[in-house]
């Protein structure tokens, strides 16, 4: 929110700093996380919607809480979705009883892929991030953007 005499609220030499290395670290990150999954013929895209799935009861999300869950738009999930559809990933399903609603659907294909691309990723993320800090810096990690996060998601829901 500005400030009522309208003049932005420049950030110091410190939070620029601050706000620099959050933007660096998550594109550096999250690039490197995307180039592991290319091996494996995946983007950080799919490989989310795939664990989505495979974590959700049934093995099945609505296309509307699943957009959410990744933070994507219903336009890109659906989408992706369908590029997924392609490689046999995952199918959609109509809802019963609800003729807009659309299941996003785990199929065999797809809990194949994610069973052995998983312990990979998990080593990527090890390896890149989480080997990086001690426990201590972690718990700090995890304790600075809690807020943030709860924050983004209370706004993110008003709209």
């Amino acid at each position: 929110m500005p400030p009522e005499d309208g003049e932005p609220r420049w950030l110091s030499e410190d939070e620029q700093d601050t706000w620099r290395a959050a933007l660096n670290l998550h594109k550096l990150l999250l690039r490197q996380l995307d180039r592991d999954l290319h091996d494996d013929g995946l983007g950080g895209h799919d490989y989310e919607i795939l664990v989505g799935l495979s974590e959700a009861p049934d093995h099945r999300m609505r296309m509307t809480e699943l957009a959410d869950s990744t933070s994507q738009s219903r336009s890109r999930l659906s989408h992706q979705i369908t590029r997924m559809e392609a490689r046999h990933l995952v199918r959609r399903e109509e809802c019963e009883g609800d003729k807009r609603g659309t299941w996003a659907v785990l199929t065999d294909v797809g809990m194949a892929t994610i069973e052995r691309v998983a312990p990979r990723h998990v080593e990527s993320v090890r390896r890149h991030f989480i080997d990086q800090l001690t426990p201590a810096q972690q718990d700090e990690i995890r304790t600075a953007y809690q807020p943030i996060i709860e924050y983004l998601r209370k706004i993110r829901n008003r709209d």
